[in-house]
């Protein structure tokens, strides 16, 4: 842009001095003749840096999901295909549910008895009320006779040996009520042990039947969003587990983010909402219309790693680290293909000297065309 800005510049001075002659051509109108084009272009250039601020390293980001199973076994089924679009909840692969649908059918066993063993308790519990009224009736009868045998051996009417049976029967008969009040606590207490409405044994399987049931599903590994699945090594027969450092394959989100980095001193001018414009290498002479999201005000230089030891501050300063801008696409060009790690230039047209911006803009479009050239000797 600056060449083609020259040669206007140049042709002018040629008609004017040299064509036409309107002007003498001598040691002044020389010195004034190259001096404008430099302090001009400075200057042109120094207000579009700051003012429509350009970066030749925008970026095309994506999530990266390590899969990772949930439950160890071998793999039977890798229905899904390498480097294929993936629809969210597509089947990745499949473990073999054999063991685990076993567990589950083993609990739901145990949980029958034990809801049966809930109804058996019950039953004891009638039986233990029943006995203990049992015991009280005939605890008061017997009370009863050794009062009436008191009275007769006092009037000397009565014998003294019956009394001393129906005081027996009442010991015997106290000893089998507090053994059968006793009884009955146990029952009592068996039945009121509870977890939420179960029994404490059929809430303790209960739980353990919906953990064996979930461990059932994590045997069919579904794809966590729209995306693709990368460098799939994983085939049938194979053996996983749930480790994380070792996932079973890598899966590449479909939801993309755009970021351009700039140099510090680039930012004060820039807002969100700014309107942008950004190339991709991958698509040569297309201009991507987008928005400023946000600055990410965040970058290495301001974290300290966690050690025991200094901070080594170094024998001279670190390079000045570089903020990401992130951009939004504008949604008539959202749903074009960015693949993830794509580079490409960008700009930022800010709120000030929007007359000068046309120039940055005529500079990307000249970028955007370049990039059809494979500069390489073979």
């Amino acid at each position: 842009m600056e060449a083609l800005l020259l040669g206007i510049y140049s042709f002018f001075v040629w008609l004017i001095f040299f064509k036409f002659k309107w002007l003498p051509w001598n040691t002044i109108s020389m010195v004034i003749v190259f001096t404008i084009p430099v302090v001009g272009l400075t200057a042109l250039i120094l207000l579009l840096n700051v003012f429509a601020p350009s970066t030749p390293d925008v970026r095309v980001l994506k999530y990266v999901v390590n899969i990772v199973p949930q439950v160890r076994g071998r793999v039977i089924e890798v229905p899904v295909d390498p480097n294929r679009l993936v629809k969210k909840g597509s089947v990745l692969f499949r473990i073999d549910p054999t063991p685990y649908q076993l567990q589950v059918n083993v609990l739901e066993a145990q949980l029958v008895n034990a809801q049966g063993g809930t109804n058996k308790l019950g039953k004891e519990l009638e039986a233990a009320v029943g006995r203990t009224q049992a015991v009280r009736s005939n605890l008061a009868l017997a009370r009863k006779r050794v009062t009436q045998n008191k009275e007769l051996v006092a009037a000397g009417a009565g014998d003294r040996f019956a009394l001393e049976q129906a005081e027996t029967s009442v010991n015997q008969l106290e000893s089998d009520l507090a053994s059968a009040i006793a009884n009955e606590g146990q029952v009592r207490a068996m039945m009121n042990a509870t977890v939420g409405d179960d029994q404490a044994e059929v809430a303790q399987i209960r739980a353990q039947l919906e953990n064996a049931k979930w461990e059932l599903e994590q045997t069919t590994i579904l794809a966590p969003a729209d995306g693709y699945a990368i460098n799939v090594q994983l085939r049938p027969g194979s053996m996983t587990a749930a480790f994380p450092i070792t996932p079973a394959m890598t899966f590449v989100e479909d939801e993309y983010q755009v970021v351009a980095l700039f140099q510090q001193n680039e930012l004060h001018a820039i807002e969100p909402g700014n309107e942008a414009e950004f190339t991709i290498t991958t698509n040569p002479g297309l201009i991507v219309k987008a928005t400023v999201d946000s600055i990410i005000w965040a970058q290495g230089q301001g974290q300290l790693t966690v050690s025991a030891l200094l901070p080594q501050t170094g024998a001279a300063p670190a390079p000045e680290g570089r903020f990401a801008v992130k951009l939004t696409v504008d949604p008539k060009q959202a749903d074009m293909f960015f693949p993830a790690g794509a580079m490409g230039h960008g700009a930022i047209y800010t709120n000030h000297l929007a007359a000068i911006q046309i120039l940055r803009k005529v500079i990307l479009r000249i970028g955007a065309k370049v990039d059809y050239l494979i500069l390489k000797l073979h």
